[in-house]
């Protein structure tokens, strides 16, 4: 396995992986080097037969605070942003690869899980968050449309009425919330998660392999059935919002710390 990412941690033992977002000036947010490389990673322990579960976390005060809106970002001949390129080049097979790997997929969410962070969070099999965390669909305070899975990922754990609220509004949801509305499975003190999510990883990689591939594999069926085609749709959603008027303004607006004038164009 590759040890060489910078914006990444990845660590094996006793059958766990641990890939540990690793950008904590930046919150964790995802520029492309960041989902390049965790692409390769969750490739990796994917196809490593000696990892048998698998944690996702953050280090620092976040989980991942979305998209990094301050780096340079992929471009069209046209001078707009390449958004569905991206989502079909980085996100969207990472969110694949998480959902379809014979593994359970642990997040431990310690902080922000803001936008692609939330999506990510919310594309593993169990979720624990601290008391502090906080989800977050940001898009549409930018003018943009859930991305990473988070149309199909929210509204299968939380139901249709909270996931248009989250979608909507773009207001947090808190982590308590989240456990009421059903977002997570578990809610854990600030200082305790790294070890709660630790133990629970280290069980998953001690039980019963083939059963978790295969109840894994049901559960897909029956939540996630036609995920590629949803993701797809993001992704051509997104492309569609990266060429309006509004998305324009919603960047600049966030970039200058003001809030945004939409028109509706």
């Amino acid at each position: 396995m590759d040890k060489d990412f910078e914006t990444i941690d990845v660590s094996v033992a006793d059958g766990a992986a641990t890939i540990t977002l690793n950008r904590p000036e930046r919150l964790n947010a995802w520029n492309q080097q960041l989902g390049l490389e965790l692409r390769a990673a969750v490739d990796a322990v994917a196809g490593d037969p000696a990892v048998r579960a698998v944690l996702l976390t953050g280090a620092g005060r976040a989980f991942s605070s979305g998209a990094d809106l301050g780096e340079p970002a992929d471009t069209l001949p046209d001078g707009t942003l390449d958004l569905g390129g991206v989502l079909r080049d980085r996100y969207n097979p990472i969110i694949t690869r998480l959902r379809s790997m014979p593994k359970p997929v642990v997040s431990a969410v310690n902080g922000p899980a803001v936008g692609i962070g939330c999506s990510l969070a919310l594309a593993a099999d169990l979720v624990l968050a601290t008391r502090s965390a906080y989800f977050l669909l940001a898009f549409v305070n930018i003018g943009l449309v859930p991305d990473g899975g988070a149309s199909a990922f929210v509204p299968a754990r939380a139901g249709h009425a909270r996931a248009m609220e989250m979608t909507l509004l773009g207001e947090r949801v808190g982590a308590e919330q989240a456990l009421e509305w059903g977002l997570v499975n578990r809610v854990v003190e600030d200082d305790a998660l790294s070890a709660e999510a630790a133990a629970l990883t280290a069980r998953l990689a001690k039980g019963p392999t083939k059963a978790y591939a295969a109840a894994k594999a049901l559960l897909n069926r029956r939540l996630y059935a036609g995920l590629e085609e949803q993701l797809e749709a993001e992704a051509q959603a997104q492309a569609e919002q990266a060429r309006s008027k509004d998305f324009v303004e919603g960047v600049t607006a966030f970039l200058q710390k003001r809030e945004p004038n939409f028109t509706g164009e």
